[in-house]
């Protein structure tokens, strides 16, 4: 990615304005629907762009029309960092007890050079919170820009690397994977990601959620 556009990429993530995504609600008919719990920032708020474009809503669409039950469910917000993700959470999983969350923090801790250790410690309450309500968990990784320092980078990234690998969970590498570097795929910023390319972020997450859907089902009957 270049340094250029990922530098204002966490640099925007911090500043940009408080946005909270309204919650969907299990479909007619159906209040025992599976709930899948998006829990992120700007990038899965749907920041700057029209209700219903952001790519959790599309994930929504695209659940139904495969024949999936799953509700699913928004928390995000912009500007989180993974200390306040960490302190909502509790009240949002004993309102949602979602099947699946996918956990999608730690841009705006990078931001603020924040020790790693402090991230990982977050991410771990959380996935551990997550788990102990019967839920599963996804977890999406993040990158640092190289002016951060090599050593910081590294270290940042592999708190999302490790963190799967200890826990035996699922990862998505980068939310932007594939498209980072095409501006018209960006709004105005430069920084987040426009209507377009909310079709994009989704199949770069629906291909480590896919696998997860059946047994989340499964999980969902046995409660």
């Amino acid at each position: 990615m270049p340094l250029r556009f990922i530098t204002r990429f966490v640099f925007l993530l911090f500043f940009a304005a408080a946005h909270i995504a309204s919650a969907a609600t299990p479909p007619a008919g159906n209040p025992d629907a599976p709930a899948i719990l998006v829990w992120g920032d700007s990038l899965s708020a749907g920041y700057g762009l029209d209700r219903g474009q952001d790519w959790p809503t599309l994930l929504q669409t695209r659940l139904q029309d495969k024949g999936f039950r799953h509700v699913v469910v928004n928390g995000s917000v912009s500007g989180e960092t993974s200390s306040g993700g960490r302190t909502r959470l509790p009240a949002a999983l004993a309102e949602h007890a979602p099947a699946i969350v996918i956990l999608e923090l730690g841009a705006n801790d990078g931001l603020r050079g924040l020790q790693p250790r402090l991230l990982a410690d977050n991410l771990k309450a959380m996935i551990d919170a997550a788990t102990a309500s019967g839920a599963q968990v996804l977890l999406v990784g993040m990158q640092m820009p190289p002016n951060y320092g090599p050593a910081y980078t590294r270290r940042f990234s592999a708190v999302f690397r490790d963190l799967a690998e200890s826990e035996e969970l699922p990862l998505v590498p980068f939310l932007m994977e594939g498209f980072a570097d095409r501006p018209e795929l960006f709004l105005a910023d430069g920084i987040h990601p426009t209507a377009e390319a909310q079709g994009l972020i989704l199949d770069t997450v629906w291909h480590s959620l896919q696998p997860m859907l059946t047994g989340a089902t499964a999980q969902a009957r046995r409660r």
